[in-house]
Protein backbone atom coordinates (compact mmCIF):
# COMPACT_ATOMS: atom_id res chain seq x y z
CA UNK A 1 0.00 0.00 0.00
CA UNK A 2 1.52 3.37 -0.96
CA UNK A 3 1.88 5.92 1.70
CA UNK A 4 -0.71 7.74 -0.06
CA UNK A 5 -3.29 5.58 0.21
CA UNK A 6 -2.32 4.71 4.39
CA UNK A 7 -2.69 8.18 5.13
CA UNK A 8 -5.85 8.77 3.84
CA UNK A 9 -6.84 5.50 5.91
CA UNK A 10 -5.81 7.05 9.10
CA UNK A 11 -7.56 10.29 8.50
CA UNK A 12 -10.76 8.42 7.44
CA UNK A 13 -10.20 7.18 11.10
CA UNK A 14 -9.70 10.13 12.89
CA UNK A 15 -12.37 11.88 11.37
CA UNK A 16 -15.45 9.84 12.86
CA UNK A 17 -17.40 11.82 15.35
CA UNK A 18 -17.34 11.66 18.94
CA UNK A 19 -20.74 11.89 19.74
CA UNK A 20 -24.04 11.09 18.04
CA UNK A 21 -25.98 14.62 18.34
CA UNK A 22 -23.22 15.71 15.88
CA UNK A 23 -24.22 13.72 13.48
CA UNK A 24 -26.88 13.73 10.49
CA UNK A 25 -30.07 11.48 11.11
CA UNK A 26 -29.21 9.65 7.90
CA UNK A 27 -24.82 8.97 9.25
CA UNK A 28 -26.63 7.58 12.25
CA UNK A 29 -28.77 5.12 10.92
CA UNK A 30 -26.31 3.65 8.11
CA UNK A 31 -23.44 3.74 10.54
CA UNK A 32 -25.37 1.98 13.80
CA UNK A 33 -23.82 -1.14 14.79
CA UNK A 34 -26.26 -3.68 17.14
CA UNK A 35 -24.45 -5.89 20.05
CA UNK A 36 -26.41 -9.18 19.86
CA UNK A 37 -30.38 -8.94 19.77
CA UNK A 38 -29.88 -5.43 21.10
CA UNK A 39 -31.29 -4.00 17.76
CA UNK A 40 -34.79 -6.25 18.50
CA UNK A 41 -35.30 -5.62 21.47
CA UNK A 42 -34.91 -1.90 21.44
CA UNK A 43 -37.29 -1.85 18.43
CA UNK A 44 -40.13 -3.87 20.65
CA UNK A 45 -43.08 -1.64 21.64
CA UNK A 46 -42.90 -2.04 25.46
CA UNK A 47 -41.99 0.84 27.80
CA UNK A 48 -38.26 0.42 28.76
CA UNK A 49 -35.68 1.54 30.41
CA UNK A 50 -32.15 2.03 28.10
CA UNK A 51 -29.25 1.92 30.81
CA UNK A 52 -25.57 2.56 29.78
CA UNK A 53 -22.49 4.25 31.09
CA UNK A 54 -21.50 7.51 29.02
CA UNK A 55 -19.88 6.20 25.54
CA UNK A 56 -21.73 3.26 25.43
CA UNK A 57 -24.09 4.58 22.54
CA UNK A 58 -27.48 5.30 23.83
CA UNK A 59 -27.83 7.89 22.21
CA UNK A 60 -26.42 6.76 19.15
CA UNK A 61 -29.20 3.98 19.47
CA UNK A 62 -32.14 6.47 19.96
CA UNK A 63 -31.82 8.13 17.35
CA UNK A 64 -31.22 5.18 15.00
CA UNK A 65 -34.79 3.62 16.49
CA UNK A 66 -36.54 7.47 15.63
CA UNK A 67 -35.21 6.85 11.84
CA UNK A 68 -36.30 3.33 11.92
CA UNK A 69 -39.84 3.96 12.89
CA UNK A 70 -40.28 6.95 11.19
CA UNK A 71 -39.48 4.67 8.03
CA UNK A 72 -42.22 2.54 9.03
CA UNK A 73 -45.08 5.16 9.12
CA UNK A 74 -44.74 5.87 12.84
CA UNK A 75 -44.19 8.95 14.72
CA UNK A 76 -41.09 9.66 16.63
CA UNK A 77 -40.59 12.49 19.38
CA UNK A 78 -36.98 12.67 20.40
CA UNK A 79 -36.23 14.79 23.33
CA UNK A 80 -33.20 15.66 24.88
CA UNK A 81 -33.50 16.70 28.69
CA UNK A 82 -30.61 18.34 28.56
CA UNK A 83 -31.96 21.21 26.40
CA UNK A 84 -35.22 21.65 28.56
CA UNK A 85 -35.59 25.01 30.72
CA UNK A 86 -33.00 25.74 32.45
CA UNK A 87 -31.21 22.36 34.16
CA UNK A 88 -28.05 24.46 35.86
CA UNK A 89 -30.28 27.04 36.71
CA UNK A 90 -33.69 26.39 38.01
CA UNK A 91 -34.12 22.86 38.71
CA UNK A 92 -30.58 23.30 40.86
CA UNK A 93 -31.78 25.99 43.14
CA UNK A 94 -31.82 24.68 46.57
CA UNK A 95 -33.77 27.37 47.43
CA UNK A 96 -36.61 26.83 45.30
CA UNK A 97 -38.85 23.75 47.00
CA UNK A 98 -38.84 20.58 45.21
CA UNK A 99 -42.26 21.04 44.18
CA UNK A 100 -41.67 23.81 42.72
CA UNK A 101 -38.83 22.90 40.76
CA UNK A 102 -40.27 19.51 39.96
CA UNK A 103 -43.31 21.09 38.73
CA UNK A 104 -41.42 23.70 36.46
CA UNK A 105 -39.74 20.32 35.31
CA UNK A 106 -42.94 18.96 34.05
CA UNK A 107 -44.39 21.45 31.98
CA UNK A 108 -41.16 22.32 30.16
CA UNK A 109 -40.57 18.15 29.33
CA UNK A 110 -44.03 18.59 28.18
CA UNK A 111 -43.14 21.77 25.88
CA UNK A 112 -40.84 19.88 24.16
CA UNK A 113 -43.00 17.24 23.58
CA UNK A 114 -45.43 20.25 21.99
CA UNK A 115 -42.63 21.61 19.78
CA UNK A 116 -41.65 18.52 18.20
CA UNK A 117 -45.47 17.14 17.54
CA UNK A 118 -46.14 20.77 16.10
CA UNK A 119 -43.36 19.80 14.05
CA UNK A 120 -44.90 16.86 13.27
CA UNK A 121 -48.22 18.09 12.28
CA UNK A 122 -46.74 21.22 9.84
CA UNK A 123 -44.20 18.17 8.44
CA UNK A 124 -46.27 15.08 7.88
CA UNK A 125 -49.00 14.32 6.30
CA UNK A 126 -51.29 13.10 8.80
CA UNK A 127 -54.89 11.81 8.42
CA UNK A 128 -56.75 14.47 10.85
CA UNK A 129 -54.34 16.91 10.89
CA UNK A 130 -57.20 19.49 12.20
CA UNK A 131 -58.23 16.86 15.32
CA UNK A 132 -54.23 16.85 15.82
CA UNK A 133 -53.72 20.29 16.22
CA UNK A 134 -57.00 20.64 18.91
CA UNK A 135 -55.60 18.12 20.88
CA UNK A 136 -52.25 19.90 21.06
CA UNK A 137 -54.20 23.27 22.56
CA UNK A 138 -55.65 20.73 24.78
CA UNK A 139 -52.53 19.38 25.80
CA UNK A 140 -50.69 22.95 26.25
CA UNK A 141 -53.78 23.78 28.89
CA UNK A 142 -52.96 21.20 30.37
CA UNK A 143 -49.51 21.05 31.12
CA UNK A 144 -49.24 24.68 31.99
CA UNK A 145 -52.38 25.50 34.05
CA UNK A 146 -51.83 28.51 36.27
CA UNK A 147 -52.76 28.91 39.74
CA UNK A 148 -51.99 32.07 41.95
CA UNK A 149 -51.53 31.06 45.46
CA UNK A 150 -51.78 33.90 48.19
CA UNK A 151 -55.03 36.29 49.33
CA UNK A 152 -57.86 36.95 48.03
CA UNK A 153 -59.54 40.50 48.89
CA UNK A 154 -63.04 41.30 47.85
CA UNK A 155 -64.69 44.67 48.10
CA UNK A 156 -68.11 46.35 47.01
CA UNK A 157 -69.08 49.69 46.49
CA UNK A 158 -72.57 50.90 46.45
CA UNK A 159 -74.26 54.24 45.86
CA UNK A 160 -77.27 56.44 44.59
CA UNK A 161 -77.12 59.17 42.10
CA UNK A 162 -79.98 61.68 41.21
CA UNK A 163 -80.01 63.43 37.13
CA UNK A 164 -82.18 65.30 35.29
CA UNK A 165 -83.40 64.89 31.81
CA UNK A 166 -85.05 63.70 28.64
CA UNK A 167 -85.57 59.71 27.81
CA UNK A 168 -86.45 58.09 24.35
CA UNK A 169 -88.22 55.01 24.96
CA UNK A 170 -88.68 52.02 22.07
CA UNK A 171 -91.76 50.47 22.80
CA UNK A 172 -93.45 47.44 20.93
CA UNK A 173 -97.07 46.45 20.57
CA UNK A 174 -99.86 45.53 18.42
CA UNK A 175 -98.94 49.61 17.50
CA UNK A 176 -95.11 49.98 17.30
CA UNK A 177 -93.97 53.26 18.69
CA UNK A 178 -91.59 56.08 20.63
CA UNK A 179 -92.53 57.07 24.18
CA UNK A 180 -91.32 60.42 25.32
CA UNK A 181 -90.26 61.26 29.04
CA UNK A 182 -88.78 63.63 30.92
CA UNK A 183 -87.99 64.79 34.81
CA UNK A 184 -85.82 63.65 37.41
CA UNK A 185 -84.06 59.99 37.85
CA UNK A 186 -82.72 58.05 40.65
CA UNK A 187 -80.04 55.68 39.63
CA UNK A 188 -78.23 52.70 41.80
CA UNK A 189 -74.70 52.24 41.09
CA UNK A 190 -72.83 49.41 42.65
CA UNK A 191 -69.55 48.18 42.10
CA UNK A 192 -66.88 44.74 43.06
CA UNK A 193 -63.73 44.49 42.87
CA UNK A 194 -61.93 41.11 43.64
CA UNK A 195 -57.64 41.86 44.57
CA UNK A 196 -55.48 38.90 44.23
CA UNK A 197 -52.46 38.82 45.70
CA UNK A 198 -49.94 36.57 45.68
CA UNK A 199 -47.73 33.97 43.34
CA UNK A 200 -48.92 32.75 39.98
CA UNK A 201 -48.33 28.62 40.26
CA UNK A 202 -47.75 26.30 37.53
CA UNK A 203 -50.05 23.19 38.06
CA UNK A 204 -49.81 20.09 36.23
CA UNK A 205 -53.51 18.31 36.22
CA UNK A 206 -52.68 14.57 35.26
CA UNK A 207 -55.82 13.57 34.32
CA UNK A 208 -56.68 16.00 31.80
CA UNK A 209 -52.74 15.81 30.00
CA UNK A 210 -54.34 11.79 29.82
CA UNK A 211 -56.98 12.50 27.75
CA UNK A 212 -55.22 15.23 25.72
CA UNK A 213 -52.25 12.86 24.92
CA UNK A 214 -55.41 10.14 24.14
CA UNK A 215 -56.18 12.81 21.75
CA UNK A 216 -53.55 12.80 20.47
CA UNK A 217 -52.60 9.07 19.85
CA UNK A 218 -55.91 8.81 18.24
CA UNK A 219 -55.60 11.75 15.88
CA UNK A 220 -52.15 10.05 14.32
CA UNK A 221 -53.76 6.32 13.88
CA UNK A 222 -52.76 4.23 12.69
CA UNK A 223 -49.20 5.40 13.24
CA UNK A 224 -47.67 4.51 16.84
CA UNK A 225 -46.25 7.51 19.01
CA UNK A 226 -43.07 6.64 20.17
CA UNK A 227 -41.17 8.94 23.37
CA UNK A 228 -37.99 8.84 23.07
CA UNK A 229 -36.29 10.64 26.30
CA UNK A 230 -32.84 11.09 26.17
CA UNK A 231 -29.94 12.16 28.94
CA UNK A 232 -32.50 11.11 31.98
CA UNK A 233 -29.69 11.42 34.07
CA UNK A 234 -28.74 14.86 33.76
CA UNK A 235 -31.81 16.01 35.90
CA UNK A 236 -31.24 16.69 39.47
CA UNK A 237 -31.57 13.24 41.00
CA UNK A 238 -34.02 14.36 43.58
CA UNK A 239 -36.33 15.47 40.66
CA UNK A 240 -36.37 12.28 38.61
CA UNK A 241 -39.11 10.49 40.43
CA UNK A 242 -41.62 13.70 39.81
CA UNK A 243 -41.39 13.30 36.30
CA UNK A 244 -41.37 9.53 36.08
CA UNK A 245 -44.28 10.49 38.11
CA UNK A 246 -45.78 12.18 35.33
CA UNK A 247 -45.37 9.39 32.87
CA UNK A 248 -46.68 7.10 34.70
CA UNK A 249 -49.99 8.91 35.36
CA UNK A 250 -49.85 10.30 32.09
CA UNK A 251 -48.28 8.47 29.33
CA UNK A 252 -47.33 5.00 30.10
CA UNK A 253 -51.64 3.99 30.31
CA UNK A 254 -51.78 5.88 26.68
CA UNK A 255 -52.65 3.20 23.82
CA UNK A 256 -50.49 3.68 21.06
CA UNK A 257 -47.44 5.14 22.76
CA UNK A 258 -44.47 3.57 23.31
CA UNK A 259 -41.56 5.13 25.57
CA UNK A 260 -38.25 4.82 25.28
CA UNK A 261 -35.69 5.89 28.35
CA UNK A 262 -31.72 6.54 28.24
CA UNK A 263 -30.11 6.47 31.34
CA UNK A 264 -27.26 5.78 33.29
CA UNK A 265 -28.37 3.40 36.30
CA UNK A 266 -26.63 4.31 39.09
CA UNK A 267 -27.08 7.76 38.30
CA UNK A 268 -31.03 7.42 38.11
CA UNK A 269 -33.74 7.68 40.89
CA UNK A 270 -37.12 6.30 38.79
CA UNK A 271 -38.81 4.79 41.88
CA UNK A 272 -39.26 6.83 45.47
CA UNK A 273 -41.73 5.08 48.33
CA UNK A 274 -44.29 6.97 49.35
CA UNK A 275 -46.33 6.46 52.33
CA UNK A 276 -48.23 3.34 51.26
CA UNK A 277 -47.67 3.99 47.16
CA UNK A 278 -44.99 5.10 45.10
CA UNK A 279 -43.96 8.02 42.89
CA UNK A 280 -42.49 7.25 39.51
CA UNK A 281 -41.99 4.36 38.26
CA UNK A 282 -41.58 0.66 39.13
CA UNK A 283 -38.85 -1.20 36.65
CA UNK A 284 -40.47 -4.47 35.34
CA UNK A 285 -43.65 -3.36 36.40
CA UNK A 286 -44.97 0.25 35.15
CA UNK A 287 -42.18 0.03 32.42
CA UNK A 288 -41.83 -3.69 30.59
CA UNK A 289 -38.47 -3.88 30.67
CA UNK A 290 -35.24 -2.32 31.64
CA UNK A 291 -31.66 -3.09 28.83
CA UNK A 292 -28.96 -2.58 29.84
CA UNK A 293 -25.94 -1.81 27.29
CA UNK A 294 -23.25 -2.46 29.49
CA UNK A 295 -23.84 -5.78 29.97
CA UNK A 296 -24.68 -6.30 26.03
CA UNK A 297 -21.32 -4.95 24.94
CA UNK A 298 -19.64 -7.56 27.16
CA UNK A 299 -16.91 -9.02 25.08
CA UNK A 300 -14.45 -10.77 26.92
CA UNK A 301 -15.54 -14.35 26.91
CA UNK A 302 -15.73 -13.52 22.60
CA UNK A 303 -13.07 -12.13 21.88
CA UNK A 304 -14.11 -12.87 18.43
CA UNK A 305 -17.28 -11.50 18.25
CA UNK A 306 -16.02 -7.80 20.06
CA UNK A 307 -13.93 -7.91 17.07
CA UNK A 308 -16.33 -8.43 14.83
CA UNK A 309 -18.54 -5.46 16.43
CA UNK A 310 -15.43 -3.08 16.46
CA UNK A 311 -14.43 -3.97 13.13
CA UNK A 312 -17.92 -3.29 11.53
CA UNK A 313 -18.50 0.27 13.67
CA UNK A 314 -15.11 1.52 12.10
CA UNK A 315 -15.89 0.13 8.69
CA UNK A 316 -19.76 1.98 8.91
CA UNK A 317 -17.93 4.92 9.91
CA UNK A 318 -14.74 5.67 8.45
CA UNK A 319 -15.45 3.09 5.08
CA UNK A 320 -17.72 6.32 3.76
CA UNK A 321 -15.18 8.86 4.68
CA UNK A 322 -12.42 6.55 2.66
CA UNK A 323 -14.42 6.09 -0.20
CA UNK A 324 -14.23 10.25 -1.19
CA UNK A 325 -10.65 9.67 -0.83
CA UNK A 326 -8.78 6.73 -3.01
CA UNK A 327 -10.51 5.05 -6.04
CA UNK A 328 -10.95 1.44 -4.50
CA UNK A 329 -12.35 1.79 -0.71
CA UNK A 330 -12.24 -1.66 1.15
CA UNK A 331 -15.40 -4.13 0.61
CA UNK A 332 -15.82 -4.89 4.17
CA UNK A 333 -15.26 -4.47 7.36
CA UNK A 334 -12.47 -7.23 7.24
CA UNK A 335 -10.27 -5.59 4.22
CA UNK A 336 -10.38 -2.70 5.85
CA UNK A 337 -8.77 -3.73 9.53
CA UNK A 338 -6.52 -5.64 7.54
CA UNK A 339 -5.71 -2.17 5.71
CA UNK A 340 -5.73 0.07 8.90
CA UNK A 341 -3.87 -1.85 11.15
CA UNK A 342 -0.72 -4.33 11.60
CA UNK A 343 -1.19 -7.71 13.12
CA UNK A 344 -2.44 -8.11 16.42
CA UNK A 345 -2.72 -4.30 16.50
CA UNK A 346 -6.50 -4.54 16.17
CA UNK A 347 -7.24 -6.75 18.92
CA UNK A 348 -4.92 -4.77 21.13
CA UNK A 349 -7.33 -2.17 20.30
CA UNK A 350 -10.43 -3.79 21.15
CA UNK A 351 -9.11 -4.96 24.55
CA UNK A 352 -8.29 -1.06 25.18
CA UNK A 353 -11.62 0.00 24.69
CA UNK A 354 -13.06 -2.69 27.16
CA UNK A 355 -16.51 -2.75 25.27
CA UNK A 356 -17.02 1.26 25.44
CA UNK A 357 -17.06 2.18 21.64
CA UNK A 358 -16.69 5.68 22.09
CA UNK A 359 -13.24 4.90 23.81
CA UNK A 360 -12.65 3.25 20.94
CA UNK A 361 -12.90 5.51 18.41
CA UNK A 362 -11.25 8.07 20.15
CA UNK A 363 -8.14 5.62 21.08
CA UNK A 364 -8.34 4.80 17.00
CA UNK A 365 -7.83 8.45 16.05
CA UNK A 366 -4.99 8.99 18.33
CA UNK A 367 -3.59 6.26 17.36
CA UNK A 368 -4.06 7.12 13.46
CA UNK A 369 -2.56 10.77 14.39
CA UNK A 370 0.93 8.42 15.97
CA UNK A 371 0.35 6.38 13.13
CA UNK A 372 0.78 8.71 10.49
CA UNK A 373 1.56 7.17 7.08
CA UNK A 374 2.01 3.71 8.25
CA UNK A 375 -0.42 1.03 9.85
CA UNK A 376 -1.48 1.47 13.26
CA UNK A 377 0.85 -1.21 15.34
CA UNK A 378 0.41 -2.25 18.57
CA UNK A 379 2.93 0.15 20.05
CA UNK A 380 0.34 2.97 18.44
CA UNK A 381 -2.46 1.54 20.10
CA UNK A 382 -1.02 1.52 23.51
CA UNK A 383 0.89 5.09 23.61
CA UNK A 384 -2.94 6.18 22.04
CA UNK A 385 -4.65 4.27 25.08
CA UNK A 386 -2.41 6.23 27.85
CA UNK A 387 -2.83 9.53 25.97
CA UNK A 388 -6.67 9.15 26.05
CA UNK A 389 -6.39 7.77 29.77
CA UNK A 390 -4.39 10.85 31.14
CA UNK A 391 -6.50 12.84 28.93
CA UNK A 392 -10.30 11.97 29.54
CA UNK A 393 -10.44 9.32 31.67
CA UNK A 394 -8.10 10.10 34.74
CA UNK A 395 -8.96 14.05 34.15
CA UNK A 396 -12.38 13.49 35.46
CA UNK A 397 -10.60 12.44 38.99
CA UNK A 398 -8.93 15.32 39.37
CA UNK A 399 -11.88 17.27 41.46
CA UNK A 400 -12.72 13.52 43.49
CA UNK A 401 -9.62 12.75 45.70
CA UNK A 402 -11.99 9.73 47.73
CA UNK A 403 -12.29 8.24 44.10
CA UNK A 404 -8.62 9.01 42.87
CA UNK A 405 -7.64 7.66 46.03
CA UNK A 406 -9.71 3.83 45.65
CA UNK A 407 -8.53 3.41 42.20
CA UNK A 408 -4.82 3.50 43.45
CA UNK A 409 -4.98 1.09 45.80
CA UNK A 410 -6.98 -1.07 43.72
CA UNK A 411 -4.56 -0.99 40.84
CA UNK A 412 -1.36 -1.53 43.45
CA UNK A 413 -3.94 -4.28 44.65
CA UNK A 414 -4.74 -6.02 41.70
CA UNK A 415 -2.36 -5.02 39.04
CA UNK A 416 0.64 -5.19 41.04
CA UNK A 417 0.45 -7.58 43.92
CA UNK A 418 -1.79 -10.15 42.30
CA UNK A 419 -0.96 -9.60 38.54
CA UNK A 420 -4.44 -9.75 37.18
CA UNK A 421 -6.61 -7.35 35.76
CA UNK A 422 -9.75 -8.95 37.07
CA UNK A 423 -11.59 -9.01 40.87
CA UNK A 424 -14.14 -9.96 42.65
CA UNK A 425 -16.48 -7.55 45.43
CA UNK A 426 -18.77 -8.66 47.43
CA UNK A 427 -22.16 -7.01 46.35
CA UNK A 428 -23.39 -5.62 49.66
CA UNK A 429 -20.23 -4.08 50.99
CA UNK A 430 -19.33 -2.29 48.11
CA UNK A 431 -22.82 -0.74 48.04
CA UNK A 432 -21.47 1.26 51.03
CA UNK A 433 -18.83 2.66 48.57
CA UNK A 434 -20.01 5.74 46.34
CA UNK A 435 -16.62 5.85 45.08
CA UNK A 436 -17.64 2.36 42.96
CA UNK A 437 -20.11 3.92 41.25
CA UNK A 438 -17.81 6.82 40.53
CA UNK A 439 -15.05 4.88 39.45
CA UNK A 440 -17.75 2.41 37.03
CA UNK A 441 -19.29 5.42 35.69
CA UNK A 442 -16.16 7.08 34.61
CA UNK A 443 -15.07 3.86 32.55
CA UNK A 444 -12.20 3.20 34.59
CA UNK A 445 -13.73 -0.07 36.87
CA UNK A 446 -15.66 -2.24 34.23
CA UNK A 447 -18.70 -4.81 35.33
CA UNK A 448 -18.12 -7.96 33.72
CA UNK A 449 -20.72 -10.17 35.86
CA UNK A 450 -23.47 -9.91 38.37
CA UNK A 451 -24.65 -12.05 40.95
CA UNK A 452 -22.12 -14.54 41.12
CA UNK A 453 -22.66 -17.25 43.84
CA UNK A 454 -20.19 -18.64 46.21
CA UNK A 455 -21.55 -22.80 46.83
CA UNK A 456 -20.21 -22.59 49.86
CA UNK A 457 -21.77 -19.36 50.81
CA UNK A 458 -24.92 -19.48 48.29
CA UNK A 459 -26.65 -16.50 50.15
CA UNK A 460 -23.83 -13.72 49.62
CA UNK A 461 -23.55 -12.56 45.99
CA UNK A 462 -20.35 -11.27 44.39
CA UNK A 463 -19.81 -9.14 41.34
CA UNK A 464 -16.98 -9.05 38.77
CA UNK A 465 -14.91 -6.47 38.08
CA UNK A 466 -12.25 -5.67 35.35
CA UNK A 467 -9.47 -2.72 35.89
CA UNK A 468 -9.69 -0.54 32.65
CA UNK A 469 -6.74 -0.87 30.30
CA UNK A 470 -5.31 2.38 30.52
CA UNK A 471 -4.61 1.84 34.34
CA UNK A 472 -1.94 -0.53 33.68
CA UNK A 473 -0.95 0.50 29.54
CA UNK A 474 2.35 2.48 30.83
CA UNK A 475 3.75 -0.65 32.57
CA UNK A 476 3.08 -2.47 29.04
CA UNK A 477 4.92 0.44 27.60
CA UNK A 478 7.78 0.37 29.61
CA UNK A 479 8.74 -3.41 28.11
CA UNK A 480 9.45 -5.16 31.43
CA UNK A 481 9.13 -8.90 30.38
CA UNK A 482 9.22 -9.74 34.00
CA UNK A 483 6.19 -7.98 34.46
CA UNK A 484 2.45 -9.66 32.61
CA UNK A 485 -1.22 -8.83 33.68
CA UNK A 486 -2.46 -12.32 33.65
CA UNK A 487 -5.70 -12.89 33.45
CA UNK A 488 -6.06 -15.10 36.67
CA UNK A 489 -9.67 -14.44 37.09
CA UNK A 490 -10.47 -15.70 33.54
CA UNK A 491 -13.77 -17.45 35.08
CA UNK A 492 -15.02 -14.49 35.71
CA UNK A 493 -16.20 -13.47 31.87
CA UNK A 494 -15.98 -17.22 30.46
CA UNK A 495 -19.65 -17.75 29.23
CA UNK A 496 -20.58 -20.16 32.28
CA UNK A 497 -18.63 -17.72 34.94
CA UNK A 498 -18.26 -20.60 37.76
CA UNK A 499 -15.28 -20.93 39.23
CA UNK A 500 -12.82 -24.20 39.42
CA UNK A 501 -12.76 -27.15 41.27
CA UNK A 502 -11.65 -26.26 44.79
CA UNK A 503 -11.71 -22.54 44.66
CA UNK A 504 -12.32 -20.66 47.34
CA UNK A 505 -14.11 -17.58 46.08
CA UNK A 506 -14.04 -15.84 49.51
CA UNK A 507 -9.96 -15.83 48.66
CA UNK A 508 -10.01 -13.79 45.59
CA UNK A 509 -12.76 -11.41 47.06
CA UNK A 510 -11.06 -7.64 47.40
CA UNK A 511 -11.77 -6.82 51.36
CA UNK A 512 -12.41 -2.75 50.45
CA UNK A 513 -12.77 -1.70 53.84
CA UNK A 514 -9.29 -3.00 54.56
CA UNK A 515 -7.71 -2.16 51.30
CA UNK A 516 -8.88 1.70 52.29
CA UNK A 517 -8.03 1.74 55.95
CA UNK A 518 -11.62 1.12 57.63
CA UNK A 519 -11.35 -2.10 59.21
CA UNK A 520 -14.37 -1.27 60.70
CA UNK A 521 -16.69 0.01 57.94
CA UNK A 522 -18.92 -2.57 55.45
CA UNK A 523 -19.55 -6.53 55.72
CA UNK A 524 -16.77 -7.62 54.01
CA UNK A 525 -15.92 -11.01 52.51
CA UNK A 526 -16.55 -13.54 55.14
Amino acid sequence: MTDRRQRHVNQALMRIPRRAESTDRYTLATTYVAAGSFSAMLNSEDHQILYGRRGTGKTHALLYLSDLVERTGDVPVYVDLRTIGSAGGLYADSTLTPSTRGTHLLVDTMEAIHEELLSVAMERDIADPDALLAAMDALVDASTAVEVVGEVEAETRSGEKESAGAAVELFASMKPGLRFSAGQRRTARAESRLLRTGVERHHVLFGPLGRALRAVTKALRPSRLWLLLDEWSSLPLELQPLLADLLRRSVLPVPGVSVKIAAIERRSRFFLPSGGDYLGIEVGSDAASAVSLDDFMIFDHTQNRAQEFFGQLFYNHAGPKLATMVREPPVDATAFVDEAFRRGAFGELVRAAEGVPRDAINIAALAAQHANAEPIGIAEVRNAAKDWFLRDKQNALTVNEPARRTLQLLVDEIVGVRRSRTFVLDQLGYAAYETIDELYDARLLHLLRRGIVDPHQPGRLYDGFAIDYGCYVSLLLVGDQTFRVRDRGNWISSPKGVPPDGFSLTRVVVDLPGLLGEPGRGPGPG
